[in-house]
């Protein structure tokens, strides 16, 4: 052997001083982090100095929800997805014990007509976020389990939405009627992707479409917000239940193009309530015009699409746990996603979700980077089991 070729790395060294491609979903994450943090500062200067002397009160402390929700995707990023399967019948049960828990007098905190808090003193739990996410992990591991009774048979196609429907009765007795959308919608996704006829789901929609409808009249403020939605200018409903979805519209309106600036928002100025939250959406498309909206859309597209894509590839390689479970992750982001924007640009009635990463609050910023955490994983032992290795160890 030459020493010029002895002096050659080995194939292992070589591939080990390889830099490896920045993940694209941890790309995708900390672009729309960014975005969200400079966005909802903007939107929420003026009011945190009003109310709490300090225009920055809103930033520190969604710094610090960021922080704990990159500790936490670091976390279950070494959780093997194997575990998630083995728990799933206990994490349906602790969501259920956690969506009861919330309706306890005294626990649960009322605020504005709902109750969908439990103060933690640090932070404010959300039940309901983490349930949805509890319940993607069942359904994964019953579509595996049941695969073929989901396929042929009617029982497998309404076992899960029984589990399913019990959640929704319990989002519905906070009441958190957004949540039910997009746990509902996620649900039939992901048996239609098993393989379930779309008979079956078309039937199943028309029951949910005539449920909303018997919800709606039952409750007359569900009629009022529809009409509202309907037509936000008209003179009953501009000062009512249409003025957030009235302004938001005024926002987009001087936003154009190119938008007004970063900071020069007029709707922020207490014209639109809910700005840093719900409506960090319009504020974008104010200061930041089309293009800063299309923007943001765009990075949520390509979240979606990469947990998709995660998900085709952990099933063509027969990992249909982490396949179902990748897709109905994708799922809760797309139906948060196109709920918050559908509401912020007047195309749904408003139903206070939040836009994941934009919009302040702990709850949702950290289940957000779970989130991200699980589908990171799942990633990785997907291209582990393509690669033949073992893929416990992150």
């Amino acid at each position: 052997m030459s020493m010029a070729r002895a002096l050659q790395p080995t194939n292992g060294f070589a591939n080990s001083l390889t830099p490896r491609p920045m993940n694209g979903i941890l790309l995708l994450t900390f672009l729309l982090l960014f975005i969200g943090l400079l966005m909802m500062t903007s939107a929420s200067v003026e009011i945190a100095s009003s109310q709490y002397a300090d225009p920055f009160f809103f930033l520190k402390r969604q710094l610090v929800f960021a922080i704990v929700g990159i500790f936490v995707m670091a976390a279950t990023l070494h959780v093997p997805v194997n575990t998630w399967r083995a728990l799933s019948w206990y994490l349906l049960m602790g969501s259920f014990a956690l969506l009861l828990l919330v309706l306890v007098p005294g626990v649960g905190e009322s605020i504005k007509g709902s109750t969908r808090r439990i103060d933690l003193v640090v932070f404010d739990l959300q039940p309901s976020e983490l349930a949805k996410v509890f319940i993607v992990i069942y359904l994964a591991a019953f579509l595996e389990r049941q695969l073929d009774e989901v396929r042929e048979k009617w029982s497998g196609f309404y076992k899960p939405l029984l589990v399913v429907g019990a959640a929704v009765a319990l989002f519905h007795f906070q009441p958190d009627h957004g949540t039910m959308v997009i746990l509902t919608l996620t649900a039939l996704c992901m048996i239609f992707l098993a393989g379930a006829k779309f008979y079956r789901i078309l039937l199943m929609l028309t029951l949910c479409m005539g449920g909303i409808a018997l919800l709606a009249v039952m409750k007359p403020y569900v009629i009022d917000r529809i009409t509202s939605f309907l037509d936000p200018w008209a003179v009953e409903n501009v000062t009512n239940g249409g003025y957030q979805q009235a302004m938001a519209q005024v926002a987009f309106g001087r936003g154009e193009w190119l938008g007004v600036g970063l900071g020069n928002s007029i709707q922020k100025l207490y014209f639109l309530p809910e700005a840093h939250n719900d409506f960090v959406f319009a504020i974008i498309g104010e200061e930041l015009g089309l293009l800063g909206v299309v923007t943001v859309i765009l990075l949520f597209c390509a979240l979606i699409y990469k947990a998709f894509s995660i998900g085709q590839k952990a099933q063509q390689n027969g990992s249909l746990f982490a396949a179902f479970f990748a897709y109905g992750l994708g799922l809760l982001f797309a139906g948060q996603t196109m709920i918050n924007v559908g509401a912020s640009i007047s195309l749904l009635p408003v139903k206070g979700l939040t836009l994941p990463f934009l919009s302040y609050g702990g709850a949702s910023l950290i289940m957000s980077f779970f989130m991200i955490g699980l589908l990171v994983r799942i990633q990785y032992e997907t291209e582990c089991k393509v690669d033949g290795k073992a893929g416990v160890e992150f």
